[in-house]
């Protein structure tokens, strides 16, 4: 038996033994590659880019909205619901509305009655600051509308006056507070004309005129037409006027008619044209194209009269007294009562009775001139000496009283003391458009004019088509 040293035996089992321990460490293939595999898992996690500490806040509340998220356009619907319960709350609350339309007879009392309501409620309705006196003034065909609510309390109360104003009441925690609703109408502007063949008012009719806007077009070229002499037939009348139109839900109501803007009249083969015109002050007034004032300083008649019972005659035979007596005066024919108006701005001179002349009103006028008024019924009681009239102004009414035969106005123009024929006398023209207004005025002419001939024109051709 080969003899090896000691030292050489130690070496080899040392180095055997190191052998078995590598045998032992290293793995199979199958492990191996579990091995490798869950590192590469492990290592491919780890190359993500790490979350930022935004994104890992909001995740939780991202993924909550997305779970919670309504469908489309239930907020919407969720909201519409909401406002119609509240609404049906706060009707339930106020009551439902009535409405009454004041009857003759009726009063504040009786109508406050049929709802249930008593004469505290209308005491205190009354009460409601700058708007309950007016309940005073109701009257038949105005429309009362109450909101009672269960407890039998008035809500709401509104006092319609017309078809744009009215007054809405609202209880409050002392009584009711009060608020004015004033609705605009829609102005449009509506075209006119006529010829006349007997009177003004039969072919105002036939043109589609109102009386109302015939008697406003009587009126603007009375101080150079006497619509109760003057008149004949052939006369002709164009106008543009305005309507007034109130939009509700059964759509657009006519409330009726406004001012006439432009209009011509032709008379006994004379033109007349007038354009009204508001100022800068909100003043309106007629004028002709050229500026002058429609208007004279003097109305032509102070009365609405039937017929002229005895002209201006020097050499007149007094209807009393059977004598020759100058008649200074035009006497208009009129039935008692007949309001008689003031024919010219001026002051009360006298007002009072005289023998021959019954009741009677002087009034001075600049420029020397008097109007006289005799054989009213009654004065105006308001008349006093020294008080200021306005032309237009009401002095008095229609009578017989003094020397008179029959009611009727007996109306004198006097100027510098001298009687002047009231019906033939030049009267003095009213104040034309001021400088400082012109050239806004005849910007405003231009446009009126054009579309009063654009009217005209398109009439015509009308009328031809429908000749042929």
């Amino acid at each position: 038996m080969p003899y090896f040293p000691r030292r050489h035996l130690m070496l080899v089992t040392g180095v055997s033994i190191l052998l078995l321990l590598l045998i032992g460490l290293v793995p199979s293939t199958d492990v191996e590659a579990n091995r490798t595999r869950i590192t590469l898992e492990i290592d491919a996690f780890k190359e993500e880019p790490p979350e930022n500490d935004i994104s890992r806040r909001t995740r939780p509340f991202l993924s909550k909205e997305l779970n919670e998220a309504p469908e489309p356009d239930s907020e919407a619907i969720r909201l519409a619901r909401k406002e119609a319960e509240r609404q049906a709350k706060e009707r339930a609350a106020l009551g439902r509305w009535q409405s009454i339309v004041i009857a003759s007879g009726d009063n504040l009392s009786s109508l406050f009655a049929q709802q249930g309501l008593g004469a505290r409620v209308v005491y205190n309705i009354s009460q409601t600051p700058d708007f309950g006196k007016q309940l005073a003034n109701i009257r038949p065909g105005q429309t009362l509308e109450f909101r009672v609510n269960h407890n039998g309390e008035l809500t709401q109360f509104r006092y319609v006056r017309d078809r744009l104003s009215s007054i809405l009441f609202q209880q409050t925690a002392d009584g009711y507070s009060a608020e004015e609703v004033i609705l605009e109408p829609q102005i449009r502007t509506a075209y006119a004309e006529g010829e006349i063949t007997n009177s003004l008012f039969l072919a105002s009719q036939r043109a589609g005129l109102t009386d109302g806007l015939t008697m406003e077009l009587a009126g603007i070229f009375g101080w150079d037409i006497d619509f109760a002499l003057d008149i004949r037939s052939g006369d002709s009348f164009s106008v543009v006027y305005e309507e007034r139109y109130l939009a509700d839900d059964n759509g657009d109501q006519k409330l009726g008619n406004g001012n006439i803007l432009a209009a011509t009249f032709v008379n006994n083969g004379k033109d007349y044209t007038a354009i009204r015109y508001t100022d800068k002050n909100g003043n309106s007034s007629y004028y002709t194209p050229d500026g002058k004032s429609m208007r004279k300083a003097f109305l032509r008649t102070p009365v609405d009269f039937t017929r002229i019972s005895s002209n201006f005659n020097p050499d007149r035979l007094h209807p009393v007294f059977k004598t020759k007596r100058p008649h200074r005066g035009v006497d208009y024919a009129a039935p008692t009562g007949t309001p008689i108006k003031a024919a010219g701005d001026g002051r009360i001179s006298f007002a009072g009775w005289q023998n021959g002349f019954g009741n009677v009103v002087f009034i001075e006028h600049p420029n020397n001139i008097v109007t006289v008024y005799a054989h009213q019924s009654r004065l105006n009681k308001r008349l006093r000496k020294g008080s200021r009239v306005n032309q237009g102004d009401v002095i008095g009414y229609v009578g017989s009283t003094g020397w008179a035969t029959g009611p009727h106005l007996h109306y004198e123009f006097r100027v510098n003391g001298v009687h002047r024929n009231p019906v033939t006398v030049k009267l003095p023209d009213a104040k034309p458009v001021p400088k400082s207004e012109m050239a806004r005025f005849k910007q405003h002419k231009t446009g009126i004019l054009a579309q009063l001939d654009h009217h005209q024109k398109a009439h015509q051709k009308t009328m031809l088509a429908a000749a042929q």
